[in-house]
């Protein structure tokens, strides 16, 4: 009789726990096959760091498997039944010394592939949660009581004054305010500073039209989902709404309408200086950790195009449009093809603008519906979730894919999505517009990992496209502004009322240089990409997101933010990192990222 899928996983893990028991690193390597990948999520190693092959199995355990003294690997019951013929799967738990960890698993013939280890509490500081919830009432006679309200005032006065956080969180859009919340479950003093006065602005200060092109399964925060009357893709102003409404019932300390002058670390005392303005008063901040998010994709990359200074019309960076109400009746060019350009130009195009796209190279474009039925429909969607799916399962099988084989499965997926949308794809390009779909074929999560742009998610705006009501010149660069319009490479003048450069955003590495030095900029080097030597993602490969929600080559400076699914997942082990410095737990990190120079 051919053993079950749950016998074949519980042997496994038993030998994989009496080697590790032994420390006996060269039978836990015998356990994987040749091309294995381990991703560790800070539970063995303090980073976010995946491990390939043999060797690098073999190294990892040899710098931390004394420290880590893991244990109790079993089957994750209560996440579902190993399954699978061929490739068998399965949810695992584990302890360490200091920590307690789920995982994944996934065995070909019998050796693992893929094993998946994280981190989700520290051992004696778990969080106050479900049986131990505070009770909120104080029950009995105290002359000396202190409501809640009161409390939290108090608390308010003093953070910041005569007491430091020990940590500060620059930005509060989703990637701060997701991060403020899981450290502020943990008791890590913390203060998030945004220039916007209040949670949300930055959603409601941009472009009327705006929506989330993720769909709501995949774009809860920590602790509390959407409403399940929540819209599939969110207006602007309802995130803000949300947003605003998140941070008030989650007790987060923001500090809207500051602005950071400027941050500096000090080597001796191990503390950062902040100085900051909040409503005009000069305030110096001294926490001990610092967290840059001010978005994954950090400041608004706007061009220098000749004769821009000559132009008598209105320009801007997309970040910087507001809205197309003015521009009714006029000729507006947006330079650009991403998601902001298509979105700007189906909004301009509806309040009757004249309006051309300026595509100077190729864009992959998915149709919404196809994204989310064809590949986000088996882990985030409302039959995943009648199937027994949890966003908790949903984000730990999204990570348990290593990065160095991610685009494997992806592949089949932009595969069925090319025939399912032939004939859109056709129409598109009959009507000139650039299609791509990644280097290898691999589609949109590929390339948002590797480089953040270069793709849309189609609402409704490559139909003006491929029917004309937006205008298209493609394949084309700008040559000069004029006081008028654009000239472009290939002769064309374009009149222009308005321009609008959606042109992308840079690395986060310039928000350290304007707020901490070039130098300490250049030190760190690259945020974001993978090192894959596609386009726009040259190498080495690093396997991970460089230098995102993990410690970074300047002591005690952290980079947080991504889409909503990433500021949600991986907050937790940004905020287990802070949480166990805060508590003097001994943190060595395995495999610091190596220092990419930008120049």
């Amino acid at each position: 009789m051919a053993p079950t899928a749950r016998s074949t996983v519980t042997a496994w893990l038993g030998d994989f726990q009496q080697a590790l028991a032994d420390r006996d690193i060269d039978a836990v390597v015998d356990l994987f096959v040749e091309d294995s990948y381990w991703r560790d999520l800070i539970s063995f190693t303090w980073n976010i760091v995946t491990v390939e092959g043999h060797d690098g199995i073999r190294d990892m355990l040899q710098a931390n498997l004394e420290r880590v003294a893991p244990t109790g690997f079993e089957i994750a019951d209560d996440m579902g039944e190993p399954a699978g013929e061929g490739i068998v799967e399965s949810w695992i738990r584990f302890e360490t010394s200091v920590g307690r960890g789920v995982g994944h698993l996934r065995l070909k013939g019998g050796k693992a592939w893929t094993l998946l280890t994280t981190m989700y509490e520290l051992k004696g500081h778990e969080e106050p949660m479900s049986t131990r919830r505070p009770k909120g009432a104080e029950h009995g006679a105290n002359k000396e009581r202190r409501t809640w309200l009161e409390r939290k005032e108090d608390e308010a006065k003093q953070l910041g004054y005569t007491t430091q956080p020990d940590t500060l969180i620059i930005g509060g859009g989703q990637g701060g305010i997701a991060l403020g919340a899981r450290l502020r479950q943990l008791g890590v003093p913390t203060i998030i500073i945004d220039r916007n006065a209040r949670p949300g602005d930055a959603w409601r200060n941009r472009y009327k039209s705006l929506c989330l092109h993720d769909p709501v399964w995949y774009d809860h925060l920590p602790y509390i989902d959407f409403p399940k009357n929540w819209p599939v893709f969110a207006p602007k102003d309802k995130i803000g709404d949300w947003l605003e409404m998140y941070a008030r019932i989650m007790e987060l300390n923001y500090w809207g309408s500051t602005e950071c002058r400027s941050a500096s670390y000090d080597e001796q005392k191990k503390e950062w200086t902040v100085v900051v303005v909040r409503d005009g008063e000069e305030i110096t901040l001294r926490p001990k950790q610092l967290v840059l998010a001010t978005g994954m994709s950090g400041k608004a990359n706007i061009p220098s195009f000749p004769g821009m200074e000559l132009f008598r019309g209105d320009q801007h960076h997309s970040s910087q449009h507001p809205g197309p109400d003015a521009y009714k009746g006029k000729n507006a060019v947006v330079i650009g093809a991403n998601n902001s350009a298509h979105d700007i130009c189906a909004a301009l195009w509806e309040a009757g603008a004249n309006v051309t796209m300026v595509q100077r190279s190729s864009t992959h474009i998915v149709k919404s519906d196809s994204l989310m039925t064809v590949a986000l429909g088996g882990l985030y969607s409302e039959e995943a979730l009648a199937a027994g799916m949890t966003t908790q399962k949903a984000d730990l099988t999204f990570a348990s894919l290593p990065y160095r084989i991610m685009h494997e499965f992806q592949i089949p997926v932009y595969d069925e999505i090319r025939k399912r949308d032939a004939d859109f794809y056709d129409r598109l390009e009959k009507a000139g517009f650039m299609l791509d779909y990644g280097d290898d074929d691999s589609g949109l999560f590929m390339k948002y990992l590797r480089r953040g742009s270069g793709y849309y998610i189609d609402v409704g705006a490559s139909e003006l496209v491929a029917n004309g009501d937006i205008h298209l010149e493609s394949g084309v660069d700008v040559e000069r502004i004029t006081e008028t319009g654009v000239v472009l490479t290939n002769g064309k003048e374009l009149p222009a009322d308005v321009i609008v450069y959606a042109t992308g955003y840079g690395s986060m590495n310039g928000w350290a240089a304007d707020l901490i030095s070039q130098e300490v900029a250049d030190k760190v080097g690259k945020v974001w990409g993978l090192g894959s030597n596609t386009t726009k993602d040259p190498g080495p490969w690093e396997g991970e997101q460089r230098n995102m929600w993990k410690p970074t080559q300047q002591e005690a400076l952290w980079f947080h933010g991504g889409n909503l699914h990433q500021s949600r997942h991986y907050s937790l082990y940004l905020a287990l990192q802070l949480k166990a410095r805060l508590e003097g737990i001994p943190t060595p990190v395995y495999g610091l990222q190596e220092t990419h120079h930008l120049r």
